[in-house]
């Protein structure tokens, strides 16, 4: 948690919560403007268990209590949390380039050993580039590798890509304590904080999401939209500079 903490310690946090909005796939909130993060999906029944304890009152809470819940253990209130953290984050934009995250894995990534964590639609791409491509899913599709194999995989990695909602499930610093000293890591999604206080975890890049038209983002999280469908948002990427 010590990571999340440390975002949370540089955020301005005086500014008025406006609206918060939850659809299936996207998670927003407004604050001083709009951000994002990814919707968790919950295995099990949900009759009788609150994923959002205060779901329907959360506009009473302060910016600072919001952003707060990217700590708590219930991965919906975490969601609500770290969008959260991303609509108060003063992004200095003139560290950041206009450039996803599948561009920089692939350019990165070529002719190596790439451990993606999450399952992205740029993988036929990326293992098109890569020297060998492991992707590692909680939910395994045909061809990934399980969760229960990071261990294993990687520390062999030379590029490895987290989702950002490692930062939602809180197996951010586990994932990162896997990685050796001399890959290049980058975490993505529309999850990922821009913030540079990931550089001093071991993180060489952040390919994140700047949303520019609060309004229309807002709408499209709330009609079900998935990140892809989403308008009204760019996707930049903060580098750190490597000794």
């Amino acid at each position: 948690m010590k990571l999340i903490e440390a975002i949370l310690a540089t955020l301005d946090t005086a500014a008025p919560v406006r609206d918060i909005r939850q659809g299936p796939f996207q998670t927003a909130v407004l604050t001083r403007r709009g951000g994002l993060a990814s919707t968790p999906h919950e295995d099990g029944p949900h009759h009788g268990k609150a994923a959002v304890l205060e779901a329907g009152n959360l506009l009473a809470l302060d910016a600072a209590a919001l952003a707060r819940l990217a700590l708590s253990p219930r991965p919906s209130e975490a969601a609500i949390g770290m969008a959260t953290v991303n609509s108060l984050l003063a992004v200095d934009e003139g560290r950041c380039a206009e450039l996803n995250a599948a561009d920089l894995l692939i350019a990165r990534g070529k002719g190596k050993k790439v451990a993606l964590i999450g399952h992205f639609p740029f993988v036929p791409r990326l293992r098109e580039a890569a020297g060998e491509l492991w992707v590692i899913e909680l939910r395994p599709q045909a061809g990934d590798r399980g969760a229960d194999e990071s261990a294993e995989l990687i520390p062999q990695a030379d590029v490895v890509g987290i989702t950002g909602t490692a930062l939602i499930n809180h197996t951010i610093t586990e994932l990162l304590g896997l990685c050796r000293r001399d890959a290049f890591v980058v975490i993505l999604g529309g999850t990922a904080p821009l913030s540079p206080v990931l550089f001093d975890y071991g993180v060489d890049a952040v390919s994140g999401t700047l949303v520019t038209d609060a309004e229309t983002v807002l709408r499209g999280v709330s009609q079900g939209a998935t990140f892809r469908q989403l308008q009204g948002i760019r996707l930049l990427t903060m580098t750190k500079e490597r000794d």
